[in-house]
């Protein structure tokens, strides 16, 4: 299984050890990354409420490079880890598909985007999310069979986010509102799901910036919800969750009147654990709450 790749700019700076692990889990599992040479930021965050041309150009340069990648290399999929990443490049598809926005977004890129929906050598590529392509394509299944160390006795809060499966026209993955690829992979590594009913719902994202008291009630609440269903540990897909649930966690317990210590693990962290990978591929150690304690549960004893 060969897949192009995009690490969007958060993996090479505040979620290195998403990027880090997600490498290594695919490594693992004997899916082949290709990278695609000199892409760019997509846009993310702010780009889309400035500007929605611009915006969607970012993606379309990133999407016009993947379809070259996918030609090239034999690629069958593109792929990204980041939720936020993975919306602006799908939306930006999306769109291309209107004869007067493509028009606009190839008036500022160096060459026109390839065309959508037609028979060519490199078509302008959809985009996945690694868990759906993990989910759906790799399959829990085989997932299983490579287990190393199942996670059995450790109740763990699957957090998706407000993204990765929203809107549901354009991302086009799981239930919308009551999402399971991410619980089910969890069960497939061993590990118990709480009946988190939260999963969905937003953490404060970007809004830690300008207002950091919504982030700070949010994702309290967030941390507050999977505490009292007895959850070990969060699991996350998001770079920008991460952010709020682990490294702002004082502030949210704070926001709470409350004393937190919940680890927040992205799910490919999770994989590699389970998988038996090295504690140095996995990026433990960037970790602000130590999942220690709730490793040693499965009997796994870690420097984080």
């Amino acid at each position: 299984m060969k897949l192009a790749y995009y690490p969007g700019c958060s993996g090479m700076g505040t979620s290195a050890e998403y990027e880090r692990s997600t490498r290594a889990v695919c490594k693992a599992l004997g899916i082949e990354l290709q990278d695609l040479p000199d892409w760019s930021c997509c846009g993310s965050t702010p780009a889309h409420a400035t500007d929605a041309v611009l915006s969607a150009a970012l993606s379309a340069r990133n999407l016009t490079i993947a379809a070259k990648t996918m030609a090239q290399s034999g690629a069958t999929k593109f792929t990204t880890p980041c939720p936020s990443c993975l919306l602006n490049l799908k939306t930006a598809r999306h769109h291309m598909a209107e004869p007067e926005f493509r028009a606009k977004v190839d008036a500022i890129l160096d060459e026109p985007c390839p065309p959508i929906g037609q028979k060519g050598e490199e078509p302008l590529p959809d985009t996945y999310s690694v868990l759906q392509l993990l989910v759906e394509d790799y399959g829990l299944e085989n997932i299983k069979s490579k287990v190393k160390t199942p996670l059995k006795g450790l109740k763990i809060a699957p957090y998706y986010g407000c993204l990765l499966s929203r809107p549901p026209k354009i991302m086009q993955f799981d239930d919308p509102e009551n999402p399971t690829s991410m619980d089910r992979l969890l069960e497939a590594l061993g590990a118990e799901v709480v009946p988190f009913p939260l999963k969905t719902e937003c953490c404060g994202a970007s809004m830690g910036i300008p207002r950091r008291d919504i982030t700070e009630r949010l994702s309290g609440r967030l941390i507050e919800t999977a505490v009292r269903y007895g959850a070990d540990m969060i699991a996350v897909a998001c770079p920008l969750c991460h952010m709020n649930l682990d490294l702002r966690q004082e502030q949210a317990a704070r926001a709470k009147n409350a004393v937190f210590d919940m680890p927040v693990l992205y799910f490919t962290q999770l994989m590699g654990i389970a998988l038996g990978l090295k504690e140095s591929d996995l990026g433990l150690n960037k970790l602000c709450v130590s999942p220690t304690q709730a490793l040693q549960k499965i009997g796994k004893e870690v420097s984080a």
